[in-house]
């Protein structure tokens, strides 16, 4: 299911943070929307999963605008990994996932038999079975990253978002979620720190500077050392992995410019 953000402008605190920001991500495409903190990106993202109303400009999702969707449809479209935080209830880990299946239950909602085999499902595709009767506020961050993964996948949408998904989490689990989320074939935009955790896992990649859109495309021919001087402030030096063969960055502070005047 394709996603087109037209011209989204939004605003917070009486303060202009997304400005007139237009992309699309093609059904079943991955976006890692880029950006030093304080560019917009998580902003962006709460656009698409009704957090943050645009002050202007259309979010469609399957050609509809999300925010004239009733909440339940717009939860059938869009499933959300946000950056993990701290847990303020006594659900278990199970539970949790469950909590995907309630956009598709009428009624009071009651777990039938196919709810259940699809959350025992997602947590056996994420490698969480051994998590399920664990209380979720005491899981570790890598942990609670897989349960709101796989509450994702029970959710059934064909759209994720995925949130600064990585933060906090050490680099076997990083690379593990990341190639998790791809083997998913969803159409997928994700907020993401780490250029080579974009270069490897998606197929375009948007970058965002002070609330605007200042390159989108093929990683290839947008992440050049000169827009990731301009965006992030650091020396980028391209190499190619030696494993895949795909562009490395390795990054290192900008050199301050010398005074050459005598």
């Amino acid at each position: 299911m394709k996603i087109a953000i037209k011209d989204v402008s939004i605003d917070l605190g009486g303060r202009r943070v997304v400005d007139r920001v237009s992309l699309e991500v093609a059904s079943g495409g991955r976006l890692a929307l880029l950006g030093p903190n304080g560019s917009g990106k998580s902003t962006l993202l709460r656009s698409l999963y009704r957090l943050h109303r645009p002050a202007s400009g259309t979010v469609l999702v399957g050609g509809d605008d999300l925010w004239r969707l009733s909440a339940r449809a717009s939860a059938q479209r869009v499933a959300v990994v946000a950056q993990e935080s701290a847990a303020e209830h006594d659900l278990t880990a199970f539970q949790v996932v469950m909590l995907g299946r309630v956009p598709h239950q009428r009624g009071f909602g009651a777990d039938g038999p196919a709810d259940l085999a699809a959350a025992e499902a997602a947590l056996g595709r994420v490698g969480a079975l051994d998590l399920a009767d664990r209380p979720f506020a005491v899981l570790s961050g890598g942990e609670k990253q897989r349960i709101l993964l796989a509450r994702a996948i029970t959710q059934d949408c064909p759209v994720l978002v995925l949130d600064e998904p990585t933060n906090h989490l050490d680099v076997t689990f990083q690379l593990e979620l990341m190639q998790l989320v791809a083997d998913l074939g969803l159409t997928t935009i994700a907020a993401l720190h780490d250029l080579n955790l974009a270069v490897e896992y998606c197929d375009r990649v948007a970058v965002l500077q002070d609330g605007r859109l200042i390159a989108s495309g093929d990683p290839d021919d947008v992440l050049t050392a000169d827009l990731i001087a301009e965006a992030f402030a650091v020396r980028a030096d391209r190499l190619a992995h030696p494993a895949t063969g795909r562009p490395h960055f390795a990054l290192s502070p900008l050199e301050p410019e010398r005074n050459t005047a005598p």
